[in-house]
């Protein structure tokens, strides 16, 4: 019996057309710039985002460091979520490596950032003060239960930045989920963005690799810094051509992800013991929590479910994120459910 694996999005393997693709790539030396399947694959992401030029990156940590160390010089300040990705989950770099101090402001429930907070944070000229230099968004925003920012909201922060002599980096490791959410094309919701980093190795499943895009000055600076950062690669076509194949084979199908989640939610939300925080997720991820009275806590089911091949990511005391993707199909649904209503049962 296979795994049914809800804890990330980040467990997806290849499909078996990027693992013929990576077999069959054409290499060549990527920091000389003569790997064409590299360079094929950053022209294809900067076209998908609208931008002059793209990176390929090993991480999305990185392609977020280097797009805040390329735009911030030390003891700049950026301005971000105090619940985005960036803050939280890649383990203080931006302060550690680059001298760039974070300013957090608060996160409202739909993952974005009051705007007249924005405007707030934005520092005075003072000697007393760092420099504001930098805002960033996520989207789709993990802990806001994958929420998603529209393309109004984005051109109104964008507005702010320009306003202040600022840029915007946007952290849209799911981005393409938001674009499916949405309807309408990843490029519009990057376009008020002067960069912007996606993942090619979450929902797209490829094996590796993110892209980080903007105009073709910022991304040949950010190229120094990702080989500062000991991110620069040797023959990486062979992990860049199941990037292309991401993208020109599992974007349209998301939509497929952001349904099973809905059904989810729903069959969830019938289980004793289980609050489902959003009754309608708006893309590929369900959070939910523990009752008072439920018989487990959040570790404690995870170690049933294990018995039963499935696998669980508790998300703080009593909180459970589930993270719907390629390689769950309908059948997984229902055995995660029977089997967590089994685990649940007085």
């Amino acid at each position: 019996m296979d795994v049914v694996d809800l804890r990330s999005d980040t467990v997806t393997a290849p499909t078996p057309e990027m693992r013929a693709a990576m077999a069959a790539a054409e290499v060549g030396d990527d920091v000389y710039g003569d790997d064409p399947t590299v360079n094929r694959l950053e022209s294809l992401a900067a076209e998908t985002m609208g931008k002059q030029a793209a990176l390929f990156v090993p991480s999305g940590t990185m392609g977020n460091l280097a797009a805040v160390l390329t735009h911030c010089q030390r003891g700049d300040e950026v301005i971000l979520g105090d619940q985005c990705h960036t803050f939280n989950y890649e383990a203080g770099g931006v302060a550690a490596l680059g001298g760039v101090h974070p300013r957090p402001v608060h996160t409202m429930p739909d993952g974005r950032l009051p705007l007249e907070a924005i405007e707030e944070a934005v520092r005075p000229d003072n000697v007393h003060f760092p420099t504001t230099r930098l805002v960033c968004l996520e989207n789709t925003h993990n802990r806001c239960g994958g929420a998603v920012l529209d393309e109004a909201y984005t051109d109104a922060v964008g507005a702010i930045a320009r306003r202040h002599g600022l840029r915007l980096h946007l952290d849209g490791a799911r981005i393409f989920n938001a674009a499916a959410a949405l309807g309408v094309p990843a490029r519009r919701l990057a376009a008020a963005a002067d960069s912007v980093t996606f993942c090619l190795s979450k929902a797209l499943c490829a094996p590796v690799g993110s892209m980080l895009c903007g105009d073709e000055d910022f991304i040949r600076r950010a190229r120094r810094i990702r080989k500062q950062l000991g991110g620069g690669m040797r023959q990486a076509g062979v992990i860049a051509a199941a990037g292309i194949v991401a993208l020109e084979t599992m974007v349209d199908r998301l939509g497929e992800d952001h349904r099973r989640a809905r059904e989810l939610a729903r069959a969830l939300s019938e289980v004793p013991g289980i609050l489902v925080e959003d009754a309608v997720p708006p893309s590929n991820m369900v959070y939910i929590r523990l009752a008072p009275d439920a018989r487990l806590d959040e570790t404690g089911l995870q170690v049933a479910l294990a018995r039963e091949k499935i696998q669980i990511g508790p998300f703080g005391p009593r909180r459970i994120r589930f993270v719907l993707h390629y390689w769950i199909d309908d059948d997984g649904i229902r055995r995660a459910v029977g089997a967590i209503r089994t685990a649940l049962a007085p």
